[in-house]
């Protein structure tokens, strides 16, 4: 089996609508091994408005969850106008990344090398790992 090498320092976000976590690739030539280097917890959603124009039938979860695919967005553009990231690996729930997707910068786009619509948030590492290997 062959897959793309994930080059050393890639930026690996794991998450749902209802938080994130970042990981970094650690492994050295092409190897993948994460390396646990924050979460990003959606806060006080209800102060932070929901992306774009919300459906009357939207549930309030469903709003927290937009509202907070808005932050991760705005939250890696942030990181990509600070240089802090040059490949990313975008590995959310389906519902988390259909919101996020049209949110995020050009900026970012340019640096996406894998988007993966799976729920593996609360997935131990290696099977992070195994998911991502499996996809490139």
């Amino acid at each position: 089996m062959s897959h793309l090498p994930v080059p050393h320092q890639t930026l690996i976000v794991v998450g749902t609508g209802e938080g994130a976590q970042f990981y970094r690739n650690a492994g050295k030539s092409g190897e993948l091994r994460l390396h646990h280097a924050k979460d990003l917890e959606p806060g006080d959603l209800a102060d932070q408005g929901p992306s774009g124009k919300q459906p009357p039938d939207m549930t309030d979860k469903e709003s927290m969850e937009a509202t907070f695919a808005k932050i991760l967005a705005n939250h890696l553009y942030g990181m990509a106008q600070a240089h802090k990231f040059d490949n990313l690996i975008l590995v959310l729930d389906p519902e988390t990344l259909g919101e996020t997707r049209p949110s995020l910068h050009v900026s970012v786009t340019d640096k996406i090398m894998l988007e993966l619509p799976k729920t593996l948030v609360n997935s131990p590492t290696d099977q992070i790992e195994k998911s991502i290997l499996a996809a490139l």
